[in-house]
């Protein structure tokens, strides 16, 4: 073959970024896998959620979640300010819209991590969104692990494990499922998901 001139691969701009979505029942472990997908993904930006429950312990403010007060969170309502929020345990949880709307103009991609209710109500305000859910072993598993965190009564634990059984029907409106029972291996099939998410075709043309 002569040598001509090497030719430079055309490769479309990313117009957008992704929007990722993990849910599943509390203590099924979506925070362990967040902070581990954060350290191997470079430019993958979270979502704080804000919140009015307690501040657990080890918790951080605006890593974690924003606690706010109920005023606080109904003034962000009145102002249109969530993409999503909802009335969880006689709580508000909320994700912000503004910081979402800029980072996903710029292109960078943007994991939330929200419960299937407000998965769904994203999913209807931007349908290209991707839902990862994230199931226990089993559901003696997931109650122990509830348990050992030690941040809730007895009784916000079996209200936690009733409200699971609802939200493991909803399987079927996710996008991907997976069974969180080893922690490396769950973050190498998240990170696998995130990579190929970026070359989708609605993305780049």
């Amino acid at each position: 073959m002569g040598q001509g001139k090497r030719m430079n691969p055309i490769i479309p701009n990313k117009k957008s970024g992704n929007l990722f979505i993990l849910s599943g029942p509390s203590g099924v472990g979506k925070t362990t896998l967040r902070e581990a997908l954060q350290k191997k993904i470079p430019g993958l930006r979270f979502s704080v959620s804000w919140t009015t429950r307690s501040q657990r312990p080890g918790e951080i403010m605006d890593q974690d979640y924003r606690f706010v007060s109920k005023k606080q969170f109904e003034h962000k309502i009145k102002a249109d300010g969530f993409l999503e929020w909802a009335k969880v345990h006689n709580e508000y949880y909320g994700t912000p819209w503004l910081p979402i709307k800029r980072w996903l103009h710029k292109g960078s991609d943007v994991l939330l991590d929200i419960d299937i209710q407000g998965a769904r109500k994203v999913k209807k305000r931007i349908p290209q969104a991707l839902i990862i859910f994230i199931l226990p072993p089993s559901k003696q598993e997931l109650k122990k692990r509830l348990i050992h965190r030690e941040t809730e009564s007895r009784t916000k634990i079996q209200i936690r494990l009733k409200n699971a059984e609802t939200e493991l029907q909803a399987v079927k409106h996710c996008d991907f499922v997976m069974v969180n029972q080893e922690i490396s291996f769950s973050v190498e099939a998240l990170e696998t998901i995130i990579k190929a998410a970026r070359f989708r075709v609605k993305n780049r043309f």
